[in-house]
Order: structure tokens, then sequence, then C-alpha cells
């Protein structure tokens, strides 16, 4: 089974979870084609990102969900004190801004949408992966 359905179908399952949001919904599909349509371009006041890829490829991904304001908040590697994975200039490209590293057991970015995302942002799918922008 394709590890993508494997994760929505958890991801559909933990919705039927005691406590669980009520309204929750499973989207499946390549973010950086989801984040173009129009139900969910700059919907939302936070995006998480945990396993999902390089600090370019999450940010690159993710910044069309959010709304000016919004806040993306990444997981960060264990143990990792490296706070240059995260190029300031190329983030500003996105319209992002880091807000740094914050540790509440494990190590988290901060990363605050300042900015409207230029058109070409996100790029087709598998362009952020293979010439990522930091």
């Amino acid at each position: 089974m394709d590890s993508m359905v494997k994760r929505m179908n958890f991801l559909r399952e933990v919705l039927t979870w005691p406590g669980a949001p009520q309204y929750g919904e499973v989207i499946t599909g390549r973010a950086e084609q989801i984040a173009r349509e129009s139900d969910f371009e700059g919907s939302f006041d936070v995006v998480t990102a945990r396993s999902f890829g390089p600090p370019a490829v999450v940010a690159e991904c993710a910044v069309r969900f959010l709304k000016i304001g919004g806040v993306l908040i990444v997981s960060e590697p264990p143990n990792d004190e490296d706070v240059s994975r995260w190029d300031e200039r190329a983030l500003g490209r996105l319209g992002l801004e880091s807000r740094g590293r914050v540790r509440h057991n494990a190590a988290y970015q901060v990363l605050v949408k300042v900015a409207p995302t230029p058109q070409e942002f996100p790029r087709p799918i598998g362009v952020p992966g293979k010439n990522p922008l930091f």
C-alpha cells in the first residue's frame, strides 16, 4: 500500500477517536497542488509539519495555506541546534519570517507569514525537493 494512503488512513482513524476535532477532514494529495485550491489558499491561521522534509521544502509547500499573520510550526530534529537550517533571505522570498526555535520537550521552528506569497510558489510537484530554495 502506498505510504501516503497509509498515512491518510491513519489520520482518518484518528478523527474517530474521542477528543478529535469534530469537523476534521483528511485531504489526500500533494501540498504543492492542494495549496492552490481556492478552499485552502490563504485559509489557515496555523499550519504544522512533522517529518515532512527539509526546511526549504516544508516552507515552500506550506506557505500558501497560511493567511497573512498565520504561523507555520515545524518539528525540528532532536538535539539539532543548527538554526542556519532556515535561510532568512529565502524565507523572505516566500513571505515568511522566522521567529526562532522554541522547545517544549521537543524543538520547533516558528515562522510567520508576513507578506503575500508570489504566485510562482509553491513550484510544480516535485520541484521544491529537487531544486530547494535553500
